[in-house]
């Protein structure tokens, strides 16, 4: 069986073309590796990048991106929507093929003190990774964003690896292990942040909404308009079938429609199979009802 790791860097960079190829260049040019998807937001100035392959390779192409991505990207004058700490914000490598959790914990721990070592910067454990109570969600560990996170070095946010003052440019990282997640856009027909800010507090577990389901609301432009952006951290439990009509129910309620939704990186056959029984109201339909599944096993 092959040995399969996956790992989705969310870089702080949305807006320069020519950057962001680069970036996917360096993560191509690691042999064992295969770049999957590259997606790119200009209003949160951010690109995630996907791609898999076997843990030693996966964990040189991720030095590769980061070296580049810091030499690129200076986070003084970095402005975008979406909360970050640094040039790279974080790192999550995923189990995908006979490789287990506790593999990824150790592959992050190590990726994570070379990257402490080789840059100077700041390092931070989150998820299954995570070495203190309190840094296990992401979220947590991001609220003082890069402005706000110097001061707090010495404080609540010491970091797990490196120094404690922020890198000159490239700020601080976020380094972890975790089950595959999605990341699912729902863009409404409004310029009415505080609707999509409520929506979102409404939908997230931590508020009390919908179990392993994070939110945010974001305002966007181009033509301006209004996003839930949200994380699925188990699709089993909640679906995009009901995020979907949560976030379209609540928005309908104030006289409001949904435009799209949008997904960012890749998405489990599975996923994608729930949605569509559930759309069509299939009983009993399971992925073996899909004559490609037969071929992919």
């Amino acid at each position: 069986m092959p040995r399969l790791v996956e790992c989705v860097p969310n870089v702080s960079e949305g807006r320069r073309g020519d950057v962001i190829d680069r970036l996917a260049d360096a993560i191509r040019a690691v042999e064992g590796v295969r770049l999957l998807d590259r997606t790119s937001d200009v209003d949160h100035n951010r690109s995630v990048f996907t791609y898999a392959g076997e843990p030693d390779a996966v964990v040189r192409a991720t030095h590769a991106l980061v070296d580049l991505a810091f030499r690129e990207v200076d986070m003084r004058t970095h402005k975008g929507e979406h909360p970050r700490l640094g040039a790279v914000d974080v790192v999550p490598f995923i189990p995908l093929a006979g490789v287990s959790m506790g593999e990824c914990v150790d592959l992050a721990h190590r990726f994570g003190r070379e990257v402490a070592e080789r840059h100077q910067v700041p390092v931070y454990f989150y998820a299954k990774a995570a070495m203190r109570p309190e840094r296990v969600r992401l979220p947590d560990i991001r609220k003082p964003e890069y402005e706000g996170l110097a001061a707090l070095l010495e404080s609540t946010h010491d970091p797990d690896a490196g120094p404690r003052r922020l890198h000159a440019t490239a700020g601080a990282i976020v380094v972890g292990a975790r089950p595959f997640l999605i990341a699912f856009n729902i863009e409404l027909d409004s310029t009415d942040l505080k609707l999509a800010q409520r929506i979102a507090k409404e939908i997230r577990e931590s508020s009390g909404g919908l179990p392993a389901v994070q939110a945010r609301g974001f305002m966007l432009t181009d033509p301006p308009r209004v996003q839930v952006s949200m994380n699925l951290l188990d699709h089993t439990t909640t679906s995009l079938e009901t995020v979907w009509r949560e976030v379209e129910t609540r928005a309908n309620a104030a006289g409001v429609r949904v435009l799209r939704g949008e997904l960012i990186g890749l998405l489990p056959l599975d996923a994608a199979l729930q949605v569509t029984a559930g759309a069509l109201k299939l009983d009993g339909f399971t992925r073996d009802r899909v004559i490609e599944s037969h071929f992919l096993e």
